[in-house]
């Protein structure tokens, strides 16, 4: 799956990821706590998004609810294969040093990156 969703497309997936099934009207309240938007607008979004099949759409009720057809994981997949390959030119180690080097990570982060990096070295 080739899904490629726009900032503020993920910004409408977040809601319904985090909530499940969503109306219109559900995220676009979630949305205005931080953002001013028109109901409109996320509506006309969320449409696209449907036609897109980054979410399903149950139209057996009155109010339409809406559920997420691509994952938070592969979500991510896809904006950090986009990032690796076109502003990091495919370096995933200048990457991984980029980020460590702009935001702390807490001794739990690092340790879980140690973990992580110990599995390749088994490997060997």
């Amino acid at each position: 799956m080739d899904l490629k969703p726009t900032e503020s497309e993920l910004e409408i997936l977040q809601v319904i990821w985090k909530k499940g099934q969503c109306s219109v009207r559900d995220v676009h309240e979630e949305l205005s706590k931080n953002k001013d938007s028109g109901y409109t607008t996320t509506l006309k979004l969320m449409q696209i998004m449907h036609e897109k099949g980054l979410v399903e759409r149950d139209t057996n009720a009155k109010t339409h609810l809406y559920k997420a057809v691509i994952t938070r994981e592969q979500a991510q997949q896809g904006a950090l294969d986009k990032i690796i390959s076109t502003v990091f030119k495919g370096s995933t180690s200048d990457l991984v040093i980029q980020a460590l080097g702009q935001h702390r990570a807490s001794k739990d982060e690092i340790d879980a990156i140690k973990n992580f990096l110990d599995q390749f070295e088994d490997r060997d």
